[in-house]
């Protein structure tokens, strides 16, 4: 199979603006879907195990993000002190998240990624809950 001339970047500083950070995780799989679906490679961004780089203590969410990283083809990590560190623990990470995290099959919901635009490609604004079980404006 010849390599793809393009691949998928997630930055998530930049996606977070777009869509907000209540919905941060939710478009982040659904970008990982369908780049799965066009087979296409997916870049891992934005402070991915920063804690660890920076002061040498990764903390908890760190942690769990960089091990959700295991199915992109590649990870960014920041530069800092503790960097040498870093690659290897991630290494560590992702070498024993390799065995949970096997090709799985999705069975897709309506993906709401293109509920961000309205038709003609304007921006729609961000919908708001006022709560558990409330109303969307």
């Amino acid at each position: 199979m010849e390599s793809p001339s393009v691949g998928v970047m997630i930055a998530r500083g930049d996606l977070a603006v777009e869509c907000g950070y209540e919905r941060l995780a939710e478009v982040q799989e659904e970008i990982l879907w369908v780049a799965e679906a066009a087979h296409l490679p997916v870049i891992r961004a934005t402070q991915v195990l920063e804690t660890l780089a920076t002061i040498g203590l990764p903390s908890r969410a760190k942690v769990t993000d960089a091990a959700m990283a295991e199915r992109s083809e590649c990870v960014i990590l920041n530069k800092g002190p503790h960097i040498e560190e870093t690659l290897r623990f991630l290494h560590d990470v992702l070498q024993r998240m390799e065995a949970h995290q096997t090709k799985k099959r999705s069975m897709l919901r309506r993906l709401r990624l293109a509920d961000l635009f309205e038709p003609g490609g304007s921006r729609r604004p961000a919908r708001r809950r006022s709560g558990p079980g409330g109303s969307t404006r």
